[in-house]
């Protein structure tokens, strides 16, 4: 994978930092023959995870993998120690017995009893985090957006191919059979030429409101939750969940719910990086604190295929009739494909399919990896693209122009300004590891 140049206008000391120490020290010396090994060479032993983040989807997470034959969740990880007591009871009932609680994930990564960990926290934890367990030899479920900024998805691949990790990304589409069935049959040629597909989401959002700053709620270690992230006062409409519409620590829309259906889109048009990308929108319905975009369009250009995207968080009429889906134009027909199934129009006999579980076989699928030490069906490598085409539609909506991605050298063309916003600064001792010390491995192309 191309590095970032060394004559980049990008700050590369900001991007790369000086040193691993700051953000690997506690996981140095501690790379090598890990639990996850072991379990690779002994198929009835069980996998122990470690789960980091477990409000919302890290609930979800731990639920699943705890109910999974052949694995566990040994420990549970939150900076919010009031969410302890509900999940640990729950995964108890489920695995037999109660997960240890920590709240600094350090310990997960110094623990050799943790063969690897689900990191459900928020956007910008993603990649420190993923880093320092590929280092700490942990194999690793990193939840959509795998980043925060693109630059940091290149670095979270070459850690997982340098210390041979699972990194599987938390795309799980990819692993249902109906959206294989879906891009199985657009690649077909049944739909004829596809030069065009539309990702959409129309979701009828309440408004964040406007509230002040307070005092950190008690048992909360805010320090450690605001980690690479600016250092600011506490305000609850910075936390738990409403930290998505806030470009410290999210990345909107895009990044919540566009990168799913963007994956499936450019997984059928067999895509990867836009060499040009527009956007348009704005915050055109609420008046409340967050900062990214209620509304907005991103158009992905690709040599003879378009990609394009839009949300609208104030509407629940969605595009084609569907509230989040994926829509593949071709000369001989139309299919439409989400989380519900899919169905093709404009033929004589209409194709279709019913949903299929998706969660299950792609938690599944990282457990088998695991021990296989085979790519899972959502590589790091695959999120870091489709993460990757959120970060450029964020990009170019926040610039307010048409950008030109050059993808060999991961940079825009000439457009500085532009380039800064590939990276972003990380506050100390949370740097991540200069780059120049990760080697990429040559590994089988990928679909997609």
């Amino acid at each position: 994978m191309p590095r970032v140049p060394a004559n980049s206008p990008i700050n590369r000391r900001q991007f790369l930092g000086s040193s691993a120490k700051n953000a690997a020290g506690v996981a140095a010396g501690v790379v090598g023959l890990s639990a996850a090994t072991v379990i690779a060479d002994s198929a009835n032993e069980r996998i122990r995870l470690g789960v980091i983040g477990i409000r919302g989807q890290g609930k979800e997470l731990a639920a699943s993998f705890s109910s999974l034959p052949g694995a566990c969740v040994a420990a549970l990880c939150d900076v919010d120690e009031s969410l302890f007591p509900a999940i640990s009871k729950s995964l108890e009932q489920t695995q037999g017995f109660a997960p240890r609680a920590e709240r600094d994930f350090r310990r997960l990564l110094d623990d050799p009893g943790i063969d690897g960990v689900v990191i459900a926290t928020p956007d910008h934890w993603h990649a420190v985090m993923s880093v320092m367990a590929c280092q700490a030899g942990k194999d690793v479920y990193v939840e959509k957006p795998v980043s925060q900024a693109l630059l940091e998805g290149e670095h979270m691949v070459a850690a997982a191919r340098r210390y041979d990790r699972v990194v599987q990304s938390g795309l799980q589409q990819r692993s249902g059979s109906h959206f294989q069935s879906a891009i199985e049959y657009v690649q077909s040629g049944k739909l004829g030429r596809v030069p065009l597909a539309k990702a959409w989401t129309a979701h009828l959002r309440k408004s964040i409101g406007n509230k002040a700053d307070c005092t950190t709620p008690q048992g909360v270690d805010y320090d450690l939750w605001l980690g690479p992230a600016h250092a600011r006062s506490f305000n609850p409409n910075r936390f738990h969940h409403n930290w998505h519409w806030f470009w410290d620590y999210g990345t909107g829309e895009l990044g919540n719910w566009g990168v799913h259906m963007l994956d499936v889109a450019r997984w059928g048009l067999h895509v990867e990086w836009p060499t040009h990308v527009s956007a348009t929108g704005g915050k055109h319905y609420f008046q409340d604190d967050q900062q990214t975009p209620d509304t907005l369009v991103v158009n992905y250009g690709f040599p003879g295929k378009t990609i394009t995207w839009e949300h609208r968080l104030w509407s629940h009429h969605g595009i084609e009739g569907r509230s989040a889906a994926v829509a593949f134009y071709g000369d001989l027909g139309t299919l439409i494909v989400d989380r519900g199934g899919w169905k093709v129009y404009g033929q004589g006999e209409a194709a279709t399919s019913n949903s299929s579980d998706c969660g299950t076989p792609h938690h599944q699928n990282f457990l088998d990896s695991m021990r296989s030490r085979n790519l899972p069906t959502a590589d790091i490598e695959i999120g870091h693209v489709s993460s990757g085409l959120c970060h450029l539609g964020n990009i170019a909506h926040r610039v307010g122009r048409t950008l030109q991605y050059d993808s060999k050298e991961q940079r825009f063309v000439r457009d500085p300004v532009a380039d800064v916003l590939l990276t972003r600064e990380y506050r100390a001792p949370w740097d991540l590891p200069n780059s120049d010390s990760l080697s990429i491995k040559s590994i089988p192309p990928q679909l997609g």
